[in-house]
């Protein structure tokens, strides 16, 4: 067999090659084999290469961090409550609420213009109430003027709610020229802005906010509620006339707070409308009013030309919940004492709906309206966090 040079050249990538059946006839052969490695006999192995230690950082990299800052096209339109004698009125200070041009309490983007403020709640007749509201105004119950002086002297309210119940046709259809007097006496007793409510009765409300509004005109009172299903005709005439501000209120739909909204448009300006689009209590939906308030909020900001209003919270709500009044012995012993747990479910609803944007709180019990105080303040003057303080908070000392 003779090798060609074109065959050798294809062997030549092969590294090992085994032929059958092959006789080689040669003059002479010459084979190469490789020296195998010499390892002294008795030396020792390397040893295999060692990575060099990683080093543990002994401190984390200071970075800067700036929050993102946006710029929103709306704003929540500015509402003046309440009037001086130099402005027509006789109360001792206003109260103004929105502005806000962010989302609520986004103080690293812009602080809020005006603080939220809180009502007191005061009723014109005597009402049954759960015994952890009644033991704080019970030598005033039945006797609103006094009941207000005490809510704003003693309780610290930044106004005061009159709600005329007893105007109710199914209660003691008090007539609107007395529901008249007696607000009329709630506004000489306290030199605070105050909000007139009704009975929920949208014929008799609405008979009783004018007459309210004839004998108050130009006080600039909140007239709650006005709904869709009042005559919107009379009532936006009443509103216009007397200057006063109309509290919007709807069940939970963003939709009809628009078209109460538009209505209201026709007669008076937008710095005369707060809205309450349904305050639910804890418990008892507020995930679903809590998510009203906020698109209602952030709605606004981003332009909405319906929904540019200061919202109302009515945090007293709470109290609807029988969790929050109920004895220890019919719940267990787990729920706590309602004495405790009264006041901490209206706060708990009231600062649930102040993180969704709420401006106003119409509240009830002295510790919630005390400690809700307090956490507004907190939220408003935050500062950066001190870990010590932050790392001990299982064990602080309530």
């Amino acid at each position: 067999m003779r090798f060609t040079e074109d065959f050798l050249r294809l062997l030549a990538k092969f590294q090992e090659l085994e032929i059958e059946d092959v006789a080689i006839e040669a003059e002479e052969l010459e084979i190469h084999l490789p020296p195998p490695a010499v390892i002294p006999v008795g030396a020792p192995a390397a040893a295999p290469a060692v990575a060099p230690p990683v080093l543990k950082p002994t401190e984390l990299i200071e970075v800067e961090f700036t929050p993102p800052v946006m710029e929103y096209p709306g704003k929540v339109v500015e509402v003046t409550i309440g009037a001086t004698k130099s402005e027509g009125g006789t109360r001792g200070k206003t109260l103004t609420v929105g502005g806000e041009t962010t989302p609520p309490f986004y103080l690293f983007e812009k602080a809020p213009p005006h603080p939220p403020i809180i009502s007191l709640d005061v009723f014109d007749t005597k009402i049954p109430l759960p015994r952890a509201l009644k033991a704080h105004v019970k030598d005033v119950v039945g006797n609103p003027a006094e009941w207000a002086r005490l809510a704003v002297e003693k309780f610290g309210a930044d106004m005061v709610t009159i709600h005329l119940v007893s105007t109710d046709p199914l209660r003691e259809d008090t007539p609107p020229s007395e529901a008249a007097k007696t607000v009329e006496e709630v506004l000489q007793a306290v030199d605070v802005p105050i909000i007139v409510g009704g009975c929920g009765d949208p014929k008799k409300d609405l008979e009783v906010f004018e007459k309210v509004a004839e004998v108050t005109a130009g006080e600039r009172l909140i007239l709650s509620t006005i709904t869709l299903d009042m005559d919107l005709d009379r009532a936006g005439k009443m509103l216009k006339e007397s200057g006063h501000i109309a509290l919007a209120f709807t069940p939970i739909e963003l939709n009809m707070a628009r078209e109460l909204n538009r209505k209201l448009y026709e007669f008076i300006p937008k710095e005369n409308i707060v809205m309450d689009p349904t305050t639910a209590a804890l418990g008892y939906g507020i995930e679903y009013s809590f998510t009203i308030f906020e698109r209602a909020r952030l709605a606004a900001l981003m332009g909405d030309p319906e929904l540019p209003h200061p919202l109302v919270c009515a945090g007293t709500n709470a109290w609807a919940a029988r969790e929050a009044w109920m004895k220890e012995k019919d719940l267990g012993p787990q729920w706590g004492p309602r004495e405790l747990r009264g006041p901490a479910w209206e706060l708990i609803t009231a600062v649930t709906h102040l993180l969704a944007g709420a401006d106003i709180f119409m509240m009830m019990h002295p510790a919630a309206v005390r400690t809700m105080k307090e956490i507004i303040k907190q939220l408003l003057n935050y500062g950066a966090g001190k870990p010590e303080e932050i790392e001990n908070w299982v064990s602080v000392r309530l």
